[in-house]
Parts: structure tokens; C-alpha cells; sequence
């Protein structure tokens, strides 16, 4: 009896050490009340600014109807007493109602350029009831808008190309007769602009030319701007060098051959030389000409 009473209290004991052990991994309270507290707080926060957006939402989709409706059908004070009646609950003068008008209006032009993407970034106007098309093709460079050129095209009995005030040097024939024009416009817009920016891109560069390199002279042009001969001065010989650029590729802004001449025949062939001969072939004339100023090699 003695024995299996001893056994029996050393099994209690054994029992009592392991709950006692594993209490000791189990987490304690307070901390676990303050972990379920956090994280309690951290979804009313997620809560409270899910109900912002949707009613940030609510508000732009608002504005977005009566900026739409306004567009077309009033002229701009009237536009503006409109949207005061229409958004509702929304104090004129509050920096809210600013940040969400000024939202609105971002999406908005988002849109019109992504729809202006889409059709080829050509501004299209319907003419004669339907049965025909003015495109305008406007030219940039740099950043910078130049000309715009337009085009009247009939769409009926067949697509063909009524007026325009294309450039008489670009090839808008030869670019009609290459294209699909009967079943994708696109197939002469997109070469056809090709030309126009590539050319402004010429014209832009050699004013630039003109404007900040006053030592350089322009010796030669024709109106395409597809073949320049400039005249440049080396500082250190005080020897004057021919620089022909040859734009055969009427697509593109850089020339397909740069040809150097001087009284110094070694000079063209010179490492130095070669070298910018490959940067006026790989940068535009302007640019390359300010590096070989700070190179020393021009004035």
C-alpha cells in the first residue's frame, strides 16, 4: 500500500511539473489582451480609411458627371453655377472641394489622353455630315510644339485625300499609294507623321544652330534641312573645317553621313576627328556641337 501510495504522489508531482511547463510556453495574459487590442485599433483604422476612398470616390464620380455634362452643353460661367448645384454637401471655399474638383479634372484629361492615344494621338474632326475627315498632325521636338499640318479626307464613295497643307517636298502621294488608306487610315497617318516630325526635328535643329552657336557658320541648306554644310574654326590652328551632314533617312532627325574637310588632310582621319564625325552621326548637331566646344576643338 506504502509503495503504490509513494507512486501515486511522484505521478501527481510528474503531472504538476509538466502543466507547470507549459504554462511556462504559453503566453501570458496582459500580453495577449494587448496584442488582440492593436490589432483591434489597426482594422478601424483600415475601416475608417476605406470609407474615405469610397467616399472620395462617390464625390470624384459626382464631379466627374457634372464636369462631363458641363463640357458640352454650357459656356464656362454657366458651367460654374451648375457645379455649385451639384455638388451637394460640398462647401465651395473648403480645401477638400479644391483637392477633389482638382482630382476630378486629373482623371478626366487622364481619360481624353488615353482615348487620344488610342486613335494615334490625332486630333480627328468629322466634316459633311459623316462623309468625311479633317486630321490635324501636329510636330514636336524636344518637348517643344512646332507646326501643325492638316489633311481633308472623304470617306465616301472612297477614302482619298480631298485638301491638305502638307509641305510639297514630303511625300504624301508616294505615302498614299504605299498605304491601306481604303481600310486603316492609320497606315499613311503614322508614316506621314513620321515624315512631318522627323523634318520639324531637322528645321528645330538647325535654328538652334543659328541661335546658340554664333561661331558656327551655315554654310549651305535646302528646305527639307535634310542636307547641312556648316563651317566651324579650330582654336589652336586657327584652321577652318567643312562639316557636311547628310540626312538620307527623311524619317529621322540624325544624319546617315558626316563628312569633314580642311586644308589638313590627316585631320578627318585623326582618332579625335572620328570621333566626333560618330557623335554628329548619334547626336543631334546642337548638342554635338557644344561638346566639341568644351572639347576645345571648336570655338
Amino acid at each position: 500500500m506504502e509503495g503504490a501510495a509513494a507512486k501515486g504522489v511522484l505521478s501527481h508531482l510528474s503531472l504538476l511539473e509538466v502543466q507547470a511547463r507549459s504554462r511556462k510556453t504559453q503566453p501570458q495574459q496582459p500580453s495577449r489582451v494587448k496584442e488582440l487590442k492593436a490589432k483591434v485599433e489597426a482594422l478601424l483604422t483600415q475601416r475608417d480609411q476605406l470609407r474615405a476612398e469610397i467616399e472620395t470616390h462617390k464625390n470624384l464620380k459626382k464631379l466627374r458627371a457634372s464636369m462631363d455634362k458641363r463640357c458640352t452643353h454650357e459656356e464656362e460661367e454657366e458651367e460654374e453655377e451648375e457645379e455649385e448645384e451639384e455638388e451637394e454637401g460640398m462647401d465651395e471655399d473648403s480645401e477638400n472641394s479644391k483637392l477633389l474638383r482638382l482630382m476630378a479634372r486629373h482623371t478626366r484629361l487622364k481619360d481624353l489622353l488615353h482615348a487620344h492615344h488610342v486613335i494615334g494621338g490625332y486630333n480627328v474632326i468629322k466634316t459633311r455630315q459623316g462623309k468625311g475627315m479633317c486630321v490635324s498632325l501636329a510636330t514636336a521636338y524636344e518637348g517643344v510644339y512646332l507646326e501643325t499640318y492638316n489633311l481633308e479626307i472623304d470617306l465616301k464613295p472612297t477614302v482619298r485625300i480631298s485638301r491638305h497643307d502638307v509641305p510639297p517636298f514630303i511625300p504624301l502621294n508616294n505615302l498614299a499609294e504605299q498605304s491601306s488608306v481604303q481600310t486603316d487610315v492609320r497606315t499613311l497617318l503614322d508614316p506621314l507623321s513620321q515624315h512631318l516630325n522627323a523634318f520639324a526635328g531637322r528645321k528645330q535643329q538647325l535654328k538652334l544652330v543659328k541661335e546658340l552657336h554664333k561661331s558656327v557658320e551655315v554654310m549651305e541648306s535646302n528646305v527639307l534641312c535634310s542636307f547641312l554644310v556648316l563651317m566651324f574654326t579650330v582654336p589652336k590652328e586657327k584652321m577652318l573645317v567643312l562639316c557636311s551632314l547628310d540626312y538620307t533617312d527623311h524619317t529621322r532627325c540624325l544624319p546617315t553621313r558626316v563628312h569633314f574637310k580642311c586644308d589638313d588632310k590627316d585631320l578627318p582621319d585623326s582618332p579625335e576627328w572620328k570621333k566626333h564625325c560618330s557623335l554628329l552621326m548619334e547626336t543631334p548637331v546642337h548638342k554635338a556641337l557644344i561638346t566639341m566646344r568644351k572639347m576645345g576643338n571648336i570655338v
